[in-house]
């Protein structure tokens, strides 16, 4: 098989209104290339004007998430000069950024490893799903680099507490699944078979709701993790609420209550351009 020929990410819609993004060098434990973080921005970016879409998932072709950024590119990296070195840096970061930053939440589907900064993009998702050998490891400081890095020791200590995230930057361990969800790392875990649709099932149930809720959601809880105090948290979630309730889901729902039944689910607009989806599944 050409690999050089493949490109960088599989995208899919198996469902009304999931994207899946599968990182696709499986011969490479889908270790990072520029190519792969320029395609996730792009991606972003596309995701960001497609209204057909409401959930990503970013998931790894074959049985690793992604193994970090691949080390046959290291040493060439560790030569360039400084300004080289930081303009290169920026770009990595910029595509966890546009994960951040997408309105549509993020589900990441884990399976085996997710290292260096693969682990950096799953805990950039919203939510994660793991297999039971799914391994994660902030492996930075033990190639001799600092633990911050790809925006981990931003997202690791807001996520799992400071201290484990110390613990883990420090040492640089494995945690296996088990572990990950005990810490609040992962939401679920579940048998690699499964994974596929344990993933989607939670995008879809994602999916069924209001666009603008989603997105609001996922902007208040992150804008809301550093607020300074309660009194804060509450006038943005004013500000928020003020917003959401002019959409039409919200006049759809107080109907729904006052008639005893079930509220209409909001149907996702079909893909304004035909899908170039390959699989059914997230492998």
């Amino acid at each position: 098989m050409n690999h050089a020929a493949a490109p960088p990410l599989l995208l899919t819609r198996p469902r009304p209104g999931v994207v899946v993004a599968a990182l696709n060098r499986p011969h490479r434990m889908n270790a990072l290339t520029e190519e792969t973080f320029r395609a996730l921005s792009e991606l972003c970016a596309g995701l960001r004007e497609d209204s057909s879409a409401r959930v990503l998932v970013l998931t790894g072709a074959g049985e690793d998430f992604c193994a970090g950024y691949d080390i046959d590119e290291v040493g060439r990296i560790a030569a360039l000069p400084p300004a080289e070195l930081l303009a290169l840096l920026e770009r990595q970061g910029a595509a966890v950024t546009a994960l951040r930053d997408l309105p549509q939440p993020v589900v990441a589907a884990v399976d085996g490893a997710a290292v260096g900064a693969g682990l950096s993009l799953a805990l950039a998702a919203d939510v994660r799903v793991l297999t039971s050998r799914a391994r994660l490891r902030a492996s930075f400081v033990r190639m001799g680099l600092s633990g911050g890095d790809m925006g981990a020791s931003w997202l690791l200590p807001r996520i799992a507490g400071y201290g484990y995230a110390s613990e883990l930057m420090l040492t640089g361990r494995p945690v296996d699944a088990d572990e990950a969800l005990a810490r609040g790392l992962a939401s679920r875990v579940t048998d690699p078979a499964e994974l596929p649709a344990a993933a989607l099932a939670l995008a879809e149930r994602i999916a069924a709701n209001s666009p603008v809720a989603l997105a609001l959601t996922k902007r208040i809880l992150q804008s809301n993790t550093d607020a300074p105090s309660l009194a804060v948290a509450l006038e943005r979630e004013a500000s928020t609420q003020v917003v959401a309730a002019g959409s039409p889901e919200v006049q759809e729902a107080v109907a729904a209550f006052r008639g005893r039944r079930a509220p209409a689910p909001a149907a996702p607009e079909p893909p304004t351009e035909p899908s170039t989806n390959t699989k059914e599944e997230l492998r």
